[in-house]
């Protein structure tokens, strides 16, 4: 099978090369065009870590071949910054494979997994977001065969949610992490935004 993976993000790499083991890949980091699907004409599309919006056109040219790799439990963090917002919105946290469609990460589910974590352990966002690419990349492993003879039968999400632009956190980041970054503790990068909206912890 040949699988075109569009990825902007080193995160991706291990994944990259379990697959390469398996199948036959061929790596995009530039924006796709249809020029790309009529060169390429890969069998199944996989966007993990890819910041680029895919064009209608593109979706229309692979009808049901692209899946995309999520690190949050849709239909909650859409959008950016999905591990940061689910801490400041208590939402749940977890991960997501699920088919593109035209709408922001709003596509059929494939495949999800709830992930927990234990605060009291001064877990930061850098560890969780480690976590949760761990656990996405297992669950694509477990589930290959399924996925790439389309075995798993998509399920249209739920209504509700929660999404988030870029600009969001970027207005915050500084007040929220400081000098400590992503490795800011999560209780802390929480306490941090219920203050600014004079909430009590």
């Amino acid at each position: 099978m040949k699988v075109l993976v569009l990825t902007n993000n080193t995160v991706s790499m291990p994944l990259i090369k379990w697959l390469g083991d398996r199948e036959e890949v061929i790596v995009l980091e530039e924006i796709i065009t249809t020029s790309d699907l009529q060169t390429i004409r890969p069998d199944l599309i996989v966007s993990y870590g890819y910041c680029d919006v895919l064009d209608k056109n593109v979706i229309d040219g692979a009808p049901g071949k692209i899946i995309n790799l999520h690190i949050s439990l849709l239909p909650y963090n859409r959008g950016a910054d999905l591990n940061a917002w689910s801490f400041l919105d208590g939402t749940p946290t977890g991960v997501t494979i699920h088919m593109i469609d035209a709408g922001t990460d709003a596509g059929p589910t494939l495949l999800q997994k709830s992930v927990a974590f234990d605060e009291a352990r001064d877990t930061t966002l850098a560890s969780t977001y480690r976590v949760l690419h761990s656990e996405l990349q297992s669950l694509f492993m477990e589930n290959w065969a399924a996925l790439r003879n389309g075995q798993i039968e998509p399920v249209r999400q739920s209504s509700g949610g929660s999404y988030h632009r870029s600009a969001e956190l970027v207005a915050l980041k500084d007040r929220l992490m400081a000098d400590q970054g992503w490795n800011v503790p999560i209780r802390l990068f929480r306490d941090r935004y219920r203050q600014l909206r004079g909430q009590t912890s």
